[in-house]
């Protein structure tokens, strides 16, 4: 993977590269994480693909402006970071925060969007569960027992990577890493007018949700289904909130068989 940084909106931001000259997919990451969400399937979907995971303002090795952390803010980025790569039209694959960037970004933009999953996608749940209550308590007081207790709630495989763990916790003590986090779950809190912006998609799409997710349960992805009108459904048997993580092989066969028709 190739580390770039461009600018978009006046921000510098961060973002992964690999993969030859074929159709461009943008990976984007959930709350509180970075690009380096994806090193896990990430190799599994080069292939014919050229993959772009960018680090969202706010999160990982960008910028982290005082802003209203929106869907509007994170829309209109996305927007942004397509143009500035010259990139036309692409396929969006989203997890959690980042699903619900990628379904709104598709709502208003169906001529950039060939193809769009969205994984555990947030947008849909309205309360908070345990285990995004343990995660968003380790983004506000960051540290290793917080972090490793927060992704072992949020994975069906019981095992977490320690340096998974130190790598959220360092990036939670960068400047404005705590008002960024913050700002985007009162974004997330506030937002309405999910539901119609769904049924606004026109892009083929493909949900995917662990059946063991505690973060969102399952039950959520009825919401996505049922509103978006072309769109399939495939529920990770044994995975938790980051399928992709939890079983990349898995879900690497199922988005790559989507995206071929």
């Amino acid at each position: 993977m190739r580390e770039r940084f461009v600018t978009v909106g006046g921000h510098e931001v961060r973002y992964l590269e690999s993969g030859g000259r074929g159709r461009d997919m943008v990976l984007i990451h959930g709350l509180g994480a970075s690009a380096e969400r994806w090193q896990f399937v990430a190799p599994l979907l080069v292939g014919e693909y050229r993959l772009v995971i960018p680090d969202l303002p706010g999160f990982g090795y960008s910028d982290k402006p005082a802003a209203d952390y929106t869907q509007e803010f994170f829309s209109d980025f996305v927007g942004g970071l397509l143009d500035e790569l010259g990139i036309r039209r692409a396929h969006l694959v989203g997890s959690s925060l980042g699903g619900q960037v990628a379904a709104w970004f598709a709502a208003g933009n169906p001529g950039a969007v060939d193809r769009l999953v969205l994984v555990s996608s947030s947008g849909a749940m309205k309360l908070v569960t345990p285990a995004l209550q343990s995660y968003i308590m380790a983004g506000l007081y960051p540290s290793i027992e917080a972090a490793t207790r927060a992704f072992f709630d949020m994975s069906a495989s019981r095992e977490v990577d320690p340096r998974i763990a130190e790598s959220f916790v360092r990036r939670m003590h960068m400047p404005n890493a705590k008002m960024a986090f913050m700002s985007t779950l009162l974004g997330l809190k506030n937002s309405g007018g999910m539901a119609e912006r769904l049924r606004k998609i026109t892009a083929p799409t493909l949900v995917v949700w662990g059946s063991l997710d505690p973060v969102i349960p399952v039950k959520f992805a009825e919401a996505f289904h049922s509103a978006i009108g072309d769109c399939s459904f495939y529920r990770m048997e044994g995975s938790g909130h980051t399928p992709f993580v939890d079983s990349p092989e898995k879900f690497s066969r199922a988005v790559l068989s989507f995206l071929a028709g």
